[in-house]
């Protein structure tokens, strides 16, 4: 019995507290000497136990990373809450829509902020699950955001949900003319003192605008060495002006002009309301536009599948790359999807990384996304191109 309690209390078993309680094996009482443990053992110990907890305190400090884990799965053919209410993703108010079945998932991810860093346990298990990612935390919070991207996402979400109309309704024939119009300006960014909130910017570099996505890649184009001809219009009378981009602070690669673009097209020919609350960001624009098309034509697009996918879209119909495709992935095979639409130009990305039982197809445009899900409903042809096949290309 007073082994076992050695045992429990951290000592080697046959080692007593008190040495006068031990006995050699012919049963005569030891000495006090000879029951002591020697220094080298004590001065072990004492060093494992620093060790031990050396190693519990930095395990539960704060690391300077941000966690990404796949974040709440939405159908946009169904329902969600709205000021306590729940109302239909995608409602259209003024034309006939059709019955759906099958699902549309749209996929978000969470991921740990400032507040709330995650202690170094928690950044080692992060990186051994495939579901996680593990970023240094200015990547998702530069510090010129103050530690919350929440509003930039916010716009983006809401320029997303307007460029899924727009792109919906081209793809059903309709022609829309776009209206790029300045939200903000950033203190201190390249167009202070230059633009104000609500100039309409006609042109950059002499082309016209179909939404805030060409714009970027106008400024991509230009770079940061020299200005960019923008044309605006600011209460009723046209400019001609110049902005020299600069590097973003949210991606050092990007030349911004640092203004906040809320993309609108005037009165729609249909009214499509598109109703989410607490998500950002512009990575469901593919999966809204592709919602909006089921609703407006007969049948089903889905053919009772569920099917998941993420992508930006531009008002043209061009399906752009979003940020953490993997977790969107692990998050679609957790809510059951079996097919999942993704970005072609995020397969480098996806190779490699899909989950068993979901299947990917890589789109490039709503056109290619709307050709899969017709053959996926009509039970046919599934040759579909691969993200394998893709890069190699």
């Amino acid at each position: 019995m007073r082994s076992t309690l050695g045992a429990l209390a951290g000592f080697p078993q046959g080692i007593a507290l008190d040495s006068a309680l031990v006995r050699s094996a012919d049963g005569e009482r030891g000495s006090r000497r000879d029951a002591a443990w020697p220094v080298s053992q004590i001065v072990g110990l004492t060093l494992l136990a620093g060790s031990a907890l050396c190693a519990a305190i930095v395990a539960s400090a704060s690391a300077p990373y941000a966690i990404e884990r796949p974040g709440p799965v939405y159908d946009v053919l169904g329902e969600t809450t709205v000021a306590g209410d729940q109302v239909p993703m995608i409602e259209v108010v003024d034309a006939e829509t059709y019955a759906t079945d099958g699902v549309l998932d749209m996929l978000t991810i969470n991921a740990t902020g400032p507040a709330n860093l995650p202690s170094w346990l928690e950044v080692v298990q992060a990186y051994f699950d495939p579901s996680r990612s593990v970023l240094p935390i200015e990547a998702l919070y530069p510090p010129s955001s103050g530690g919350s991207a929440s509003n930039a996402q916010q716009v983006q979400m809401e320029n997303s949900k307007l460029a899924a109309i727009a792109a919906a309704l081209d793809h059903l024939g309709y022609h829309l003319v776009p209206e790029m119009r300045i939200a903000d300006v950033v203190a201190g960014g390249p167009a202070e003192g230059v633009l104000e909130p609500d100039d309409i910017i006609l042109s950059a570099n002499g082309r016209t605008l179909a939404d805030v996505d060409e714009l970027r890649g106008i400024l991509a184009e230009n770079g940061v060495d020299r200005p960019a001809d923008l044309v605006v219009e600011r209460d009723g009378r046209r400019l001609e002006l110049e902005v020299t981009p600069a590097y973003g602070a949210d991606d050092p690669t990007a030349p911004r002009i640092g203004v906040q673009v809320a993309a609108s097209w005037g009165d729609w020919p249909i009214d499509i309301r598109i109703q989410l609350e607490n998500v950002g960001g512009p990575s469901a624009g593919m999966m809204f536009a592709l919602g909006i098309i089921d609703k407006l034509t007969p049948g089903s697009l889905t053919g009772g599948e569920v099917i998941a996918g993420t992508g930006t879209i531009t008002a043209t119909g061009d399906v752009g790359p979003i940020g953490g495709i993997r977790q969107k992935l692990y998050g679609a095979s957790h809510a059951g999807a079996t097919w999942f639409l993704a970005p072609v130009a995020n397969c480098g990305e996806v190779v490699g990384h899909v989950p068993d039982g979901l299947r990917v197809i890589p789109v490039a445009t709503l056109d290619q996304a709307v050709d899969a899900l017709e053959t996926i409903a009509a039970h046919g042809d599934s040759s579909f191109p691969s993200c394998e096949a893709a890069l190699a290309g």
